[in-house]
């Protein structure tokens, strides 16, 4: 049991370093600050993944399943939102570009969340469960408040378009 914990931990810590690595290099290369915001904030939040994984694999081998009673509450979309989602955002995030930054996304987060529900429905602790799956939901709130700036920029386009 503990080699496949182990070997799930480590493909969700790669995916969070895939991650920050997609998110630090877009925020490095785009010349419009508020979308360098919204970049930089994602990578920021992958390297918060990465301890939080590294401290859980650091635990295992002393507490064993008991380290996945954590806590599984649903993210708070606006501790990620209210920061990187501004007027400013919007008005810079036009164009094809965003778009398909935000189609890069969505296959990262996307990646990430059926990784962890994979693991979620292969896991026979209850513990370990709850753990996957409140990585899933983790995972998750990027993903959703994405498409949903994304909508409101659509919007946005949409509306100036007069249609």
């Amino acid at each position: 049991m503990g080699t496949d914990i182990f070997d799930i931990i480590r493909r969700a810590y790669q995916i969070e370093v895939d991650g920050y690595t997609f998110y630090s290099m877009t925020a490095e290369h785009t010349g419009k600050p508020a979308v360098q915001a919204l970049f930089a904030q994602l990578a920021k939040d992958e390297r918060q993944h990465q301890e939080y994984l590294r401290e859980v694999a650091r635990n295992y081998g002393e507490k064993g399943p008991a380290v996945f009673e954590i806590p599984v509450h649903a993210p708070d979309l606006s501790a990620f939102a209210d920061p990187v989602f501004t007027e400013e955002l919007r008005r810079q995030a036009e164009g094809a570009a965003f778009e398909a930054w935000v189609l890069s996304i969505g296959t990262v987060e996307s990646n990430a969340i059926a990784h962890y529900s994979g693991a979620a429905n292969d896991a026979t602790d209850d513990r370990a469960r709850a753990f996957y799956q409140f990585l899933a939901v983790w995972e998750r709130q990027h993903l959703v408040a994405l498409q949903n700036a994304y909508k409101a920029i659509r919007s946005d386009f949409w509306h100036k378009s007069g249609l």
